[in-house]
């Protein structure tokens, strides 16, 4: 057959042939050609990767609308851009690292080479390193920006690109939208100094480990007890990722000693050899470390994703068998167990705080107020607790907080959400647990006969192309203009949308705004409170053609003898109120 490529697709393949790519790309792109392969020519060409407000993630090959050497330069270079622009001539300076991902360490250098040809000083991790220390870095070095190069946990085609700012956070508002402008306005590869300045460029070596741990050491609240606990049995997963550089590290500082790593996912490798997805919310890729858990009669199973930002952890039922904690479960539990400790030990003060995310458990909520400590919710996406501890540094400490999609952080010398450090807090309230007699699925039907039974359930509904964008903006309307009277038999009783930043109070009419700041603008998210403390809310994705409704519910838990009867009854009730809304 012949190729019949639409003139966009066209235009950008031809650039490609004609411009200054290398032969290598050239010969792969005409090898395209020859075999006729029209789908692979228009998924890598018919747009631009897009550089979004938090950098960029795609499937890795030759193309626009691919991750290679050309679409990391002129995001690179539009960042470099950037902060010519805003810092003028003053001495910049960039963290840079990377995860374990095939052609992660070419695409660092790369990245690291076009920020030297700007005459900016780069501070470069010489090996693949978790992506909360460079946001650690960033902070530590006195750097403007960082970047790391990660596709986080998705398949292993893929790779991206995440960038931060001097805060040791992603990027925010402005600095967000006008770095995407710079790079849009890359329009040529002829605009990308490739040539690096060697003189500008700083390999860092293993003291900036030891700082970074020294932090981690320091969010210890209960030594003493790891020490009666600490052969504590750990089965530990890096998914072949960049945990196996510290995770190990930071348990053993803290006097951890039968800490067990799953041998056949602790070589890092982009490949991925022994999972589907190196995603650690998954059981398939937690199949090893549970398997291992079995055989050593273990006390904790943990796993990280590539880039160890995000946890997954197990705990052994009273019936022998392991079961996978989420992620609202184990946020939960990691505040439980702070705010219990930091109670004791006096280390309330008044001035303490806990952020999260508004789709992420009421329990962490409910849990604060008991103890008098505000809980701030922000928008989804770490960037924007990290936004709250900014606006608080030097007024208020923080604790400690986390998303509904396994990521946590435990004090604030981490701007991102940390699986190294979450890591070694979830060992230590393992180990308290144990220290009392008791496992961590004690501890944690402790915390819900304390608080209530809190489950969540999520439906991820995928609507591709125009018309699929077209549903789901309809699906919001409906929300919003149509509220049920009733749903699983309980009385809708407010409406949050956060589009317009408005409280509806449904009983009395009342409308009253939803404060901005502190982690929240506008956003095209609504929430539904019903009467019974069920929630639903709705949020469609920004970087893929879904929309997102989150379910939470909670019943009282009389004992540990009634975890399961209770759990049943709460997944019942998720399902029911999806069913009312027509989720499917």
């Amino acid at each position: 057959m012949a190729l019949h490529l639409d003139n966009t697709t066209q235009q950008n393949v031809n650039q490609w042939l004609s411009g200054a790519y290398d032969a290598e790309t050239k010969s792969q792109i005409q090898h395209l050609i020859d075999q006729e392969d029209q789908v692979t020519l228009t998924d890598s060409f018919y747009k631009s990767l897009e550089f979004g407000t938090g950098g960029m993630r795609g499937e890795m090959g030759v193309g626009c609308n691919r991750m290679n050497r050309y679409t990391v330069g002129a995001a690179t270079q539009g960042f470099a851009n950037y902060l010519l622009t805003v810092l003028g001539n003053q001495k910049i300076k960039v963290a840079i690292t990377h995860d374990s991902r095939n052609n992660s360490p070419e695409f660092c250098r790369i990245a690291a080479d076009i920020f030297t040809a700007n005459g900016i000083e780069v501070y470069l991790f010489p090996a693949l390193r978790p992506t909360p220390q460079l946001s650690f870095a960033v902070r530590h070095l006195g750097c403007h920006a960082g970047i790391v190069i990660t596709a986080s946990h998705n398949p292993k085609e893929y790779n991206g690109y995440k960038a931060y700012w001097s805060d040791g956070s992603q990027v925010v508002a402005p600095h967000d939208k006008n770095i995407v402008a710079e790079v849009n306005a890359i329009l040529s590869v002829d605009d990308i100094k490739f040539q690096g300045n060697d003189a500008l460029l700083h390999l860092l070596d293993d003291q900036i480990d030891q700082e970074y741990l020294k932090t981690i050491q320091a969010n210890c609240r209960q030594p003493e007890v790891i020490q009666r606990q600490k052969d504590l049995k750990i089965v530990f997963s890096p998914i072949h990722g960049t945990g196996i550089t510290l995770v190990p590290k930071a348990l053993a500082l803290l006097g951890f000693t039968s800490v067990h790593v799953v041998k056949e996912q602790a070589e890092p490798n982009g490949n991925f050899p022994t999972v589907i997805y190196p995603n650690p919310e998954e059981k398939e890729a937690m199949t090893l470390a549970l398997n291992q858990a079995k055989a050593l009669d273990a006390d904790l199973v943990i796993a990280t994703d590539p880039d160890a930002d995000r946890v997954g952890a197990a705990v052994k039922s009273p019936s022998g068998e392991w079961q996978l904690l989420n992620g609202n479960q184990m946020a939960s539990l990691i505040l439980y167990y702070l705010l219990k400790v930091d109670k004791n030990l006096g280390r309330l003060t008044g001035k303490e705080f806990v952020a999260k995310t508004i789709v992420t458990t009421d329990l962490i909520d409910k849990m604060c107020a008991q103890q008098g400590v505000p809980c701030y919710n922000t928008l989804t996406g770490f960037k924007y607790i990290a936004q709250v501890i900014r606006e608080l540094e030097g007024k208020e400490k923080f604790i400690g907080g986390g998303e509904e999609s396994y990521g946590y952080l435990i004090g604030d010398a981490v701007r991102d959400k940390d699986a190294v450090a979450s890591c070694a807090m979830i060992a230590e309230l393992t180990a308290y647990a144990k220290d009392q007699g008791k496992s961590l699925f004690d501890f944690l039907a402790e915390m819900y006969i304390e608080n209530n039974f809190y489950y969540e359930g999520l439906i991820s509904l995928t609507k591709k192309g125009k018309a699929g964008a077209e549903e789901i903006k309809q699906m919001m309307i409906n929300l919003r203009s149509n509220v049920p009277a009733s749903v699983a038999g309980s009385k809708p009783v407010k409406v949050l949308d956060y589009e317009v930043l408005q409280a509806t109070d449904l009983t009395t009419g009342q409308v009253s705004p939803i404060i901005e700041g502190r982690g929240i603008e506008a956003s095209n998210v609504i929430q539904l409170i019903l009467a019974d403390g069920s929630k639903v809310s709705a949020r469609p994705s920004g970087t893929e053609p879904k929309i997102k409704f989150y379910v939470s519910v909670n019943a009282p838990l009389a004992s540990a003898a009634d975890f399961d009867a209770t759990f049943t009854a709460l997944q019942a009730k998720v399902k029911t109120i999806q069913e009312d809304l027509g989720l499917k």
